[in-house]
């Protein structure tokens, strides 16, 4: 799935869902440089991020395996 992962004035990171048209922090990163593993959206929603260097320059739209939800929860 594509994700669009950018920065604000203010350092928050945010993920986009163009096929969602769904826009929400990201509240949690597994690796602290976030490329290589999972991230967590406001929502709940998590997704597997591409092995990239930790310089890689922000607006990037990737493609990002999202993972099953556990809890329930719909899209």
């Amino acid at each position: 799935m594509k994700l669009m992962i950018r920065k604000d004035s203010k350092g928050v990171l945010t993920g986009y869902v163009p096929k969602k048209d769904l826009e929400e922090p990201i509240i949690a990163m597994v690796k602290p440089g976030m490329w290589g593993g999972l991230v967590t959206l406001a929502n709940g929603w998590q997704f597997d991020l591409p092995d990239l260097p930790l310089d890689t320059p922000l607006p990037i739209t990737v493609e990002a395996r999202r993972l099953a939800l556990t809890d329930g929860a719909g899209d």
